[in-house]
């Protein structure tokens, strides 16, 4: 059993954030996505306040996966620097856990 994490990043769009997350669960790199939005996202970007909607994809992977999803959503990404970050599940139930070992490249 690994360690488990909820990845997220967000696109501008609902096509990109939908073609990130199915590419990556189909390379094995994240066990399931969810797509939620539009989100807004107020936010300082070189140097300058802004406000804007965003679509977030969020990837239920394990740790042994995290450093390849990140390399995968960076390279895929059409940011120059998208949000890429990671928060521990710390508790799940046993079936789910078992799923996320199993979907997933470990």
């Amino acid at each position: 059993m690994s360690g488990y994490l909820q990845v997220s990043t967000a696109t501008a769009t609902r096509e990109e954030a939908v073609r990130l997350a199915g590419s990556a669960v189909s390379a094995g790199l994240a066990a399931g996505a969810q797509v939620v939005g539009p989100v807004v996202s107020v936010f300082w970007h070189e140097g300058q306040y802004g406000e804007g909607e965003e679509w977030q994809v969020v990837l239920k992977t394990t740790e042994h996966c995290y450093a390849e999803l990140e390399a995968y959503l960076l390279q895929n990404h059409s940011w120059g620097n998208p949000e890429v970050s990671a928060t521990p599940i710390t508790a799940g139930s046993a079936g789910y856990l078992d799923w996320l070992d199993r979907t997933t490249k470990n």
